[in-house]
């Protein structure tokens, strides 16, 4: 677990460490990711997903890289990115990849994925050039996706059943300016995060709008 953690944190600090032709800067993810300030959760996919007992892991075929990095399987948390929707999407890509491969992917996997309808086109990439150690190329995917939403229920639903009993409750209360309304304040809040999630899925099956293209006088 430690090493997948770590090969994320090196895959998304890549491009601040080195060169490539279409780099993204660490403050870009949170302004291009996240529309709404309380949706600010992301969910992570890794491929070449491996542990370093994987060491003949064989390599990926660049479209099934990015085929992988959608699926349920390489999901750092346990989510189903495909049957939810999409708020915004982060694709970071290191080693001997085109920009040209990047775009054609993207052509091929939009039909399958459901955006919101008001950012359909709500893509980042990032390309660098030096490849991961024993990897001919990796892929780092950031969603902002409702997918995230059963993460937070469960969440709550073992929160609550440990609050009902007073679990735990005493070891807190004895900590200076800590009130039983503070835990009371923090199922609220998350309640309503949730809700918000379910008023995004509620919006799922709503057409998406044709806007007409401004025409400019030259």
């Amino acid at each position: 677990m430690n090493n997948i953690v770590a090969n994320l944190l090196l895959n998304l600090t890549s491009s601040s460490r080195f060169e490539g032709s279409l780099n993204m800067d660490l403050n870009e993810i949170s302004m291009n990711l996240v529309p709404f300030p309380q949706l600010h959760y992301l969910v992570s996919s890794l491929t070449p997903l491996y542990t370093l007992a994987d060491v003949n892991i064989p390599p990926r075929r660049l479209d099934q890289m990015f085929s992988d990095a959608f699926s349920r399987d390489h999901q750092l948390i346990r989510a189903d990115p495909r049957h939810s929707l999409y708020l915004a999407c982060a694709l970071m890509v290191r080693g001997n990849v085109q920009i040209s491969d990047l775009r054609r992917n993207i052509e091929r996997l939009k039909p399958s994925l459901q955006f919101v309808s008001w950012n359909q086109e709500g893509w980042k990439t990032s390309l660098c050039s030096v490849p991961p150690v024993g990897h001919s190329h990796s892929l780092l995917a950031l969603a902002n996706n409702t997918c995230v939403k059963p993460t937070f229920i469960e969440l709550r639903e073992r929160f609550l059943r440990l609050y009902k009993k007073k679990a735990h409750l005493h070891h807190y209360l004895q900590i200076e300016g800590m009130e039983e309304s503070c835990f009371t304040e923090a199922v609220s809040s998350l309640s309503a995060l949730i809700q918000e999630y379910n008023q995004l899925d509620a919006t799922k099956s709503m057409p998406v709008e044709d806007l007409p293209r401004l025409n400019v006088a030259m």
